[in-house]
């Protein structure tokens, strides 16, 4: 069975109304990156940082998977797919993807504030418990912070990531901009003769020099458009 990894970004659930951040009056306009996505925001203000992520929690309440998620899911149907998303929110999931990698955390997750990465104190959130408040502690007695990996700090899942791009015979890319590093940097471990796809409306600079097959338009349209490319059996 073929293996494919879906490398999906912002631009993978702004068809669901997610607003993305790095767009012209995306989140990074109304909340500086230095005060809600890197530990020194949250040292410095902890209750701002806990209520955007607060906020972000429960507007996935209010949004649902897109025909993207929908058909990137339907790919297990006939393929190996492994996700790799840089995406915080659960769509892929709920979209009925059962692999998914997550680079930068997720949003219905908490952990500890002073070990965020340890499996231990990880834990997922029910959607009545997605309003969470300072005083809330985690098993060893740090306050609860968003299991989401901020500005400066390590990307515990990278080198996972790697290892199934380098296993991939094709490579999916949708919605990046491929200028967060490392997430960027995964698509230099495609192997020879691999396929890349890139879906996105915008221009995207692809690193390396690598060939890719460009489809400039969104995520859902664009997924209809290489599912029909992929069923051509020579295309693949």
């Amino acid at each position: 069975m073929k293996k494919i990894v879906v490398l999906t970004g912002a631009g993978m659930s702004a068809e669901s109304g997610i607003s993305t951040f790095r767009d012209s009056g995306g989140l990074w306009d109304k909340y500086p990156v230095e005060d809600v996505a890197t530990p020194e925001g949250y040292r410095r203000n902890p209750q701002l940082v806990t209520d955007f992520y607060n906020a972000r929690r429960m507007q996935l309440l209010t949004v649902e998977p897109n025909d993207g998620h929908r058909l990137v899911a339907e790919l297990e149907k006939r393929y190996e797919v492994t996700v790799v998303t840089q995406n915080v929110d659960n769509l892929h999931e709920r979209a009925g993807s059962t692999r998914v990698i997550h680079l930068h955390g997720e949003l219905t997750k908490v952990t500890s504030s002073l070990e965020p990465n340890n499996p231990q104190y990880i834990r997922e959130l029910r959607p009545e418990e997605y309003e969470v408040h300072l005083g809330d502690c985690a098993e060893d007695g740090s306050q609860l912070r968003p299991y989401i990996v901020w500005f400066g700090e390590e990307v515990p899942n990278i080198e996972v990531a790697a290892d199934h791009v380098m296993q991939a015979d094709v490579l999916i890319i949708i919605g990046t901009s491929l200028n967060v590093y490392p997430a960027a940097g995964l698509v230099q471990f495609t192997k020879s003769g691999a396929q890349i796809y890139l879906i996105d409306p915008a221009e995207v600079k692809v690193p390396y020099g690598l060939p890719v097959h460009v489809i400039k338009k969104g995520a859902s349209e664009g997924m209809r458009e290489l599912v029909e490319l992929l069923n051509d059996v020579s295309s693949i």
